[in-house]
């Protein structure tokens, strides 16, 4: 992850294993594969339109949302 950055960071778990390729997709951050062989994304958004547009297209994507999470 970036050492300064705007806006929030948000961790987003979302079901099965992507690859880390998706990280240029997802924006700065980090993507980690958990235990339970789902995925975990913490990325800096710079504000709500931000946020609700990265879950419009993991929508569009057919990908499973778990949870949000702002830290």
């Amino acid at each position: 992850m970036g050492t300064l950055q705007e806006g929030n960071l948000y961790q987003i778990r979302l079901k099965g294993e992507l690859d880390k390729d998706w990280l240029e997709w997802f924006g700065l951050g980090e993507i980690t594969i958990l235990e339970s062989g789902d995925t975990q994304v913490r990325l800096w958004l710079v504000d709500q339109a931000a946020l609700h547009g990265l879950l419009i297209k993991i929508r569009d994507l057919n990908i499973t949302l778990i949870s949000v999470e702002k830290l």
